[in-house]
Formats: C-alpha cells, sequence, structure tokens
C-alpha cells in the first residue's frame, strides 16, 4: 500500500503552502488605528477645519494585470478653524492621504491598508498632521509637505 502517491503529495504541498502564507498574512496583517495619545506623539501638527476640496490621481505599483496595487493619492484642502499643536500661519492647509485597491492576480500581499476615516468635501475634522518627520508610515516625507498620521489621522467632528 503506497500512502505517498504522487496525487498525495501534491496535495499535502498545496496544504502546507495554504498553511504557511496564510499564517504569514496573519503576522503581518493591518496596522491597528492609534490611540489619540500615539496620534499626538506621532504629530508635528494638530488642526481643527473644514475640509473644502478633495484632489487626487492615481498611481499604480507593481506588474500591470499581474500584481500591484493601484494607489489613489489624494490632498485634501482645510480652511483652519483651530491649531492645537504646531506652528502653522496660514489659514488654509494642505494634507496628504491615500487610499489603495489590490489589482493583482490572487490575494493581496500583507501589509498595510488605506487610511480610515477618508475626509470628504465639507466634513469638519481634527487632523494629526506629520511634517518632515515619521507619519505612522515611513519617515520620507522631507518635502516641507503635510502627510495625514497613518492609519487614522483625522477625526470628523459631529
Amino acid at each position: 500500500m503506497k500512502v505517498l502517491n504522487r496525487r498525495n503529495t501534491i496535495l499535502y504541498s498545496f496544504i502546507l503552502t495554504l498553511f504557511f502564507f496564510g499564517s504569514i498574512h496573519f503576522l503581518y496583517a493591518a496596522k491597528a488605528p492609534s490611540s489619540r495619545v500615539q496620534l499626538e506623539k506621532i504629530a508635528t501638527h494638530i488642526v481643527v477645519g473644514k475640509v473644502q476640496a478633495v484632489y487626487s490621481y492615481k498611481g499604480r505599483e507593481g506588474i500591470p494585470l499581474v500584481s500591484g496595487y493601484e494607489y489613489d493619492h489624494k490632498v485634501a484642502e482645510v480652511k483652519i478653524a483651530k491649531v492645537e499643536k504646531g506652528k502653522i500661519l496660514e489659514n488654509l492647509v494642505y494634507v496628504r492621504y491615500w487610499s489603495r485597491a489590490w489589482k493583482g492576480i490572487g490575494l493581496p500581499p500583507p501589509g498595510g491598508q488605506s487610511y480610515h476615516p477618508q475626509p470628504k468635501k465639507g466634513d469638519q475634522s481634527r487632523f494629526y498632521l506629520s511634517k518632515n518627520s515619521f507619519d505612522g508610515w515611513t519617515d520620507q516625507n522631507q518635502d516641507g509637505g503635510y502627510n495625514i498620521v497613518y492609519v487614522n489621522g483625522v477625526q470628523p467632528i459631529k
């Protein structure tokens, strides 16, 4: 009696592969939302304001039709009502964030998710911003712009 024939070997390999990649995906799951204290610690600036407009452009990462994310890079124009942290002399600030969607074949690789919640035109919100420092995702924003702190640096005000 053969226990490990070709068919069983393929089946066992498939099951082990699913288990292995499933556990990796679990280990590198989405980032949990930051607490208010964590947001305040990361943010270089905190402002309260109303979103006047949202601008966006799409970009793609990876090999078209095979793998990769489609990014929607966004900038919200915010009319400042109050500055709670940092120094901003303008009455208007432009804040950056993004969303992304997997456009590849199969399941997306483990990693980060889109910002949530995302500001919409007319929203009154508290914005936790990072300028020239770590923004919860990367420390590569050294261009003087304001990034929303990743992943939940927008807190709508009702």
